[in-house]
């Protein structure tokens, strides 16, 4: 797919929100690694897992991803023969184990929906237990990662004499340094060890009344740490136990070692398996969160219908978001959106791109479900001032490098988006420019969505078959637009209005409104009128809508209330039949 495209319309910055929301580094970097593809059934499974693990996102006890260690290097490493973990690996190994056991067992519980646990399947065969191991691994160290002195009977023993040994030792070096004259001692020090032995610490001028061996010195050479005569054979046979015991410790280690060599290439399988469910957890809680559908997919030739598309990165920023709906059937190749600056016809243009790469992704994309998304075989777009100083090119001819790209290499099978259109240059030559690209796509088959200021290239609905006009509306009263689109109508840009409202002086404004012609202006009055009747009739449509959901509230009211009262006619009707037998059954007793 087009890197440049995806890069303009800030798709990776959309994938790291995904990202965000996995449990581990291994599976936030298979988000990272989602591109669009064009292959329907990669993405008809794919989409279906996602709607599995948001299936168990729900209910009472939701699921979520075990740890995943990155043991990737140390799996591959265990392959080859006589290769030894260390205690990290071994602990990450056994991490992988339990994670790997626990998802087993919570896709396989009879609780979880049918569906999901269906879909999931091919996971859970990837998945391995093997408890027996796992156990062992975790019963050979601390809550710390230190190896346990029970994890084998000679390093029990070992560490027992290593401990006795250690303090026959310190009771040597404290009547050593108890021996010593007061003006000898540093007061701050104490026993302590240099290089590997314990040691005391002496003022230069007592180096003579210890003896031994100088192991070390402060910084300053006032003091020195030396190891009294009578310490040293202690010394020499705690060395020897610490080499014994760290022996016995990589003995452990070696045999741990060799217990899950065997596991090696099931591991490395369930280490995947486990990455691409964290993976699906980041695509379906983003989905949650985001209000996103799975839409359903379509070829790029039968058009697209988009309801209530969101931008993410708004949505993510918490700014308020107009949801858009937009649909161009299978004869409509191109839409041209027009309309006053902050209209958001750049942002309607980036979020349709990221809601056709998401979806494209394998991730579901913030719509509603009703959705139907085509299936492009590549993006291309022309949005923002792309002016690039190391290439030596201004704004307009950084915009014609993309479009000339654009024209040569898009199929009737891409996503088109450009945005401005024609501007950068005079605006006749702009309007001619864009009206022949325009042109040439629509004939190429090309789904294309373009915004413009040019009123020349409104023209080009009427003219050139396949090319609808299309506008965000715009209060002309308040002159602030609602981002509410409007399909076959143009808009207006509203600049000698919203000049006017900005305090300019009406002199200016008057003088400008002159030189439209009139023509142009009794265009604008009609665009306005039609926008102010679309307007009217849209707050129409909401109110129209507001009562009857009032009415659907009350008649679902008056229903439940009606069935409220018919179950407690039903039980007082059990209750006086209750009654009437208690009456009967007392009336025989007394009679017999």
């Amino acid at each position: 797919m087009n890197a440049h495209a995806l890069g303009v319309l800030e798709f990776p910055r959309v994938l790291e929100l995904v990202a965000d929301r996995a449990t581990s580094a291994l599976g936030a970097a298979r988000v990272r690694a989602l591109t669009p593809v064009t292959d329907r059934a990669w993405l008809d499974a794919e989409h279906a897992r996602v709607a599995a693990v948001r299936g168990l996102r729900e209910g009472d006890q939701p699921w979520y991803p075990e740890p995943v260690p990155d043991a990737t290097a140390a799996l591959t490493r265990l392959r080859v023969a006589g290769s030894r973990w260390s205690a990290a690996e071994l602990r990450d190994g056994a991490l992988l184990l339990r994670s790997s056991r626990r998802t087993r067992e919570a896709l396989q519980e009879p609780k979880r929906p049918a569906v999901a646990r269906a879909v999931l399947a091919p996971f859970v065969v990837r998945l391995v237990d093997q408890r027996a191991v796992e156990d062992a691994i975790e019963r050979t160290f601390d809550e710390d990662g230190e190896v346990r002195d029970d994890a084998s009977p000679e390093l029990h023993r070992l560490r027992r004499e290593l401990r006795k040994s250690e303090g026959e030792l310190v009771r040597i070096l404290e009547r050593a340094m108890a021996q010593l004259a007061p003006h000898l001692r540093p007061v701050d020090l104490s026993i302590t060890v240099r290089n590997g032995r314990y040691v005391i610490p002496v003022r230069r001028e007592g180096r003579g009344a210890v003896g031994g061996i100088v192991h070390d010195a402060s910084a300053s050479g006032a003091t020195l740490f030396v190891e009294p005569p009578a310490a040293v054979e202690f010394g020499n046979r705690l060395r020897e136990l610490e080499a014994d015991a760290q022996q016995e410790v990589e003995r452990i280690l070696a045999a741990l070692t060799e217990r899950v060599r065997p596991l090696a290439d099931a591991m490395i399988e369930a280490l995947a398996a486990l990455t691409e469910l964290d993976a699906l957890y980041a695509r379906a809680r983003f989905a949650d969160e985001f209000d996103c559908a799975s839409a359903t997919l379509v070829p790029a030739d039968e058009g697209f219908d988009v309801v209530r598309g969101r931008h993410p990165l708004l949505v993510a920023q918490g700014i308020p978001v107009v949801a858009f709906d937009l649909a161009m059937g299978p004869g409509e190749r191109t839409l041209l959106v027009s309309g006053p600056n902050t209209g958001g016809k750049t942002v309607l243009l980036k979020a349709l791109g990221l809601i056709s790469a998401l979806a494209q992704s394998g991730i579901p994309a913030p719509v509603g479900a009703a959705s139907r998304i085509a299936v492009v075989d590549d993006f291309f777009a022309d949005v923002g001032d792309e002016q690039s100083i190391e290439a030596s090119l201004s704004t307009f001819s950084a915009h014609m490098k993309n479009l000339a790209e654009i024209v040569r290499h898009a199929t009737p099978d891409s996503l088109v988006l450009i945005d401005e259109l024609g501007s950068g240059t005079d605006p006749q030559e702009g309007a001619a420019l864009g009206w022949a690209i325009l042109e040439a796509l629509t004939r190429r088959g090309t789904t294309t969505l373009a915004t413009t200021h040019l009123g020349t290239l409104k023209e080009l609905a009427g003219q050139e078959r396949g090319v609808v006009n299309a506008s965000l509306q715009f209060d002309a009263v308040a002159l602030a637009p609602t981002y509410r689109l409007v399909k076959g109508i143009p808009g207006r840009s509203y600049g000698i209005s919203i000049a006017r409202r900005l305090a300019m002086p009406e002199a200016i404004v008057a003088r400008a409104e002159e030189r439209i012609p009139q023509n142009e202006r009794d265009t604008w009055d009609l665009l306005e009128r039609l926008e102010a009747r679309e307007n009217d009739l849209e707050a129409r449509e909401a109110e129209t809508t507001a009562v009857l959901e009032d009415a659907r509230r009350r008649v679902a009211e008056l229903a439940r209330r009606e069935h409220a009262v018919h179950d407690r006619e039903r039980q007082l009707e059990r209750a006086s039949r209750q009654e009437a037998r208690r009456y009967l059954l007392d009336a025989r007793q007394e009679i017999e």
